[in-house]
């Protein structure tokens, strides 16, 4: 079963990626599972290799980037199952004279108006982190407010402060003390470049590079630093941005919201919470149908699972939940090594998916 994701992955490596690892669970089994390429190969965006090339495994860890709004949903979720914040309630009872029309649901189905992105790093290249914070709770709305869809990092930077507000501790805290330390995930984290991290658990040396970026402290390509911007700009650790993990942690993040949409589990969040996670939302305008920050049946990253849930990431990641058929697919690449834009990511996400499905076609549903 691995030879033949494994041929998927080597299909598309390096030509989309230089590293890729992928991982389908069939009924909560691990069924394939594979992993290839290098974690570093280029040195600079000309594509001149690195001197050192490690080899891609298993325990490799990658820059999740849009995934991690899916960390961040959970926070927000637990924290309403606690009564802590109102999904309805004004996002004004913690951020006092943001427009109080938006709230937490409509920060999580990108429905609140605010812009899809602020480069904040160039708007105040001389200001601390916490000072560019306050300055992303200030943008203003500029679109309207309910509608219609409007993908917005924006919005999630901010859901991830009122989290912080509402939770009384910083967002890094509050996902190691509400999901990772939950559920068991040793690699998953903000930050792996901090020392902290890198001589607890080696974690560098497993880290994957992402983009060349001059104006970053080098040598060489981004590794072991958030490749957003945005999320760079703000100290490593925000709402929409920042979370690393191996590809086993995010399967077991995946498969304990599989585990709730079935009613069979409520590690991190309760199930009804989960089914109000993957109800469909009314945003409307989107390719898919949304949840609260969830796509629901999002085609550029499910192929044939039609109604699967999940998220995809910049750097060339995805998650993909399918509680229907049982099945949980991880695909983590670094697709932005050395430069962004290359292509053939979204035809390697739907070839997983599609091995997944035949995976699962394999085996008797349970």
């Amino acid at each position: 079963m691995t030879d033949r994701l494994g041929a998927v992955l080597a299909g598309a490596v390096p030509r989309v990626c230089a590293a890729a690892v992928a991982l389908v669970a069939v009924d909560g089994s691990v069924a394939a599972a594979a992993a290839t390429g290098e974690l570093v190969r280029y040195a600079d965006a000309e594509g001149t290799l690195a001197a050192e090339r490690p080899p891609a495994g298993h325990d490799s860890i990658f820059d999740l980037a849009s995934i991690s709004k899916l960390f961040t949903t959970a926070v927000l979720l637990s924290l309403a199952e606690e009564g802590a914040i109102g999904l309805d309630e004004p996002v004004a009872a913690w951020i006092p004279g943001h427009d109080p029309r938006v709230t937490p649901r409509r920060l999580l189905t990108h429905t609140a108006g605010l812009p899809p992105t602020r480069r904040i790093d160039l708007e105040l290249p001389g200001a601390d982190a916490s000072e560019r914070m306050e300055a992303m709770l200030r943008t203003p709305i500029t679109h309207p407010v309910g509608g219609p869809y409007l993908y917005s990092d924006v919005g999630l930077v901010i859901a991830g402060r009122v989290a912080e507000l509402a939770g009384g501790a910083p967002l890094d805290a509050l996902v190691r003390a509400r999901v990772t330390d939950v559920l068991g995930l040793p690699d998953t984290g903000y930050r792996p470049a901090a020392p902290s991290r890198v001589a607890a658990a080696g974690a560098l040396s497993r880290v994957a590079a992402t983009e060349w970026k001059p104006e970053r402290p080098g040598p060489g390509c981004v590794r072991g630093e958030v490749h957003d911007e945005t999320a760079y700009a703000l100290g490593g650790v925000a709402g929409h941005a920042g979370l690393f993990a191996t590809a086993g942690d995010l399967l077991a993040f995946g498969e304990a919201l599989r585990l709730a949409a079935i009613g069979q589990g409520d590690a991190v969040l309760r199930p009804e919470s989960v089914a109000e996670m993957l109800r469909d939302q009314g945003a409307e305008g989107a390719a898919f149908r949304h949840g609260l920050g969830v796509r629901i049946g999002d085609p550029a990253i499910v192929g044939p699972l039609s109604g699967a849930f999940g998220h995809s990431g910049f750097t060339g990641t995805s998650l993909v939940v399918d509680p229907a058929r049982g099945l949980t697919v991880v695909l983590l690449t670094n697709a932005v090594h050395p430069v962004r834009g290359r292509d053939g990511i979204r035809e390697l996400r739907h070839a997983v998916a599609g091995e997944a499905l035949r995976l699962r076609e394999l085996q008797p549903l349970t």
